[in-house]
């Protein structure tokens, strides 16, 4: 028989993954995921000390499901599974405002709520071996200094790209050439 506070506990965050995928994260007050559970407003403290700890259980599952979609990507050829990475990545912040919005949301980071920290770290964890190995025989950065470079490039085309600023200043709404140059631009050109 299942545990009724492990059913409860997996019902609130899997409502509050609904919500924010439908609603974005403005909707995500504690009130309206116990409501959408159907539970009293205090029962997700008893699962969750803090609003926080919830929103973290959230984050957590988008970064399980970005790691799903990354899961593949350990082909031959690192660059190509660079490349794919940058596309997977644009792809989720497009198709999942709301969730990409939260999973770096600083405060929940800092936190460390739900072992938040640790599940990022698996994902970057990811670009680093690939540029590693895009980068065999070079020593200088460290792959995890050209990782977190390649990383912060992403996530500002995918930020800039939801807001529709790189398409205004572009001329385009094709994203590869951006993330080509991103990738020439931290391994060198291919």
């Amino acid at each position: 028989m299942p545990d009724p506070d492990a059913t409860l506990r997996d019902r609130l965050v899997a409502v509050g993954v609904a919500l924010v995928t439908s609603d974005g994260t403005a909707s995500l007050s504690l009130r309206e995921i116990a409501r959408r559970a159907g539970v009293s407003h205090g029962a997700p403290r008893r699962y969750f000390p803090t609003h926080l700890s919830l929103l973290s259980a959230i984050a957590r599952e988008g970064y399980l499901d970005l790691g799903r979609r990354l899961a593949g990507l350990d082909g031959a050829d690192p660059r190509a599974a660079l490349l794919a990475l940058g596309r997977l990545y644009l792809d989720f912040a497009h198709g999942n405002r709301g969730m990409f919005e939260l999973m770096f949301r600083h405060e929940l980071l800092r936190g460390n709520q739900i072992g938040l920290r640790e599940a990022s770290r698996e994902l970057f964890e990811v670009l680093v071996d690939l540029v590693a190995r895009a980068r065999a025989g070079i020593a200088a950065p460290p792959p995890v200094v050209v990782a977190g470079a390649l990383w912060a490039n992403l996530h500002g085309i995918a930020q800039l790209w939801q807001w529709g600023s790189l398409q205004m200043t572009v001329h385009t709404d094709d994203v590869d050439p951006l993330l080509r140059a991103a990738l020439d631009a931290h391994l060198g050109r291919a």
